[in-house]
């Protein structure tokens, strides 16, 4: 999975990297200057958050689905729930229901701490019928 991150030129620009933890797959998302949004106080861009939570889902669904077909977003809706200060962030996503043609996922990122999240998104995505 780290190999298919590569491919993708956002997270590669982003840095982020596949981890596989006692609970699953995890999206890290290192920290840098370049990818502040509030100089002020310094907190990651919304953007960027949401693309670490829609990416972590992506590659959740290819694990789980061995790979073979690539989900194209429906729908992902994005939940900031506190500021994302300068430290790494990590992301983990959990498949509510994978059919045939559409998967929902629930994504949660945090930093230091699971218990308190920076933001969560909730997504649809479609698998094209296999050819």
């Amino acid at each position: 999975m780290t190999d298919l991150v590569a491919w993708i030129p956002y997270a590669r620009f982003l840095g982020v990297r596949v981890e596989r933890g006692e609970k699953g797959t995890e999206c890290v998302l290192p920290f840098r200057e370049e990818i502040v949004g509030n100089a002020r106080l310094p907190a990651i861009h919304g953007g960027v958050l949401g693309a670490l939570l829609e990416l972590t889902a992506i590659v959740r669904l290819l694990e789980e689905t061995g790979g073979e077909r690539v989900p194209k977003p429906i729908n992902f809706s994005v939940d900031y729930l506190r500021s994302a200060g300068p430290a790494t962030t990590r992301a983990r996503a959990e498949i509510f229901k994978l059919g045939r043609r559409i998967a929902n996922v629930h994504v949660v990122a945090w930093q230091e701490d699971f218990s308190r999240p920076v933001a969560s998104g909730n997504g649809k995505f479609l698998f094209y019928p296999e050819e």
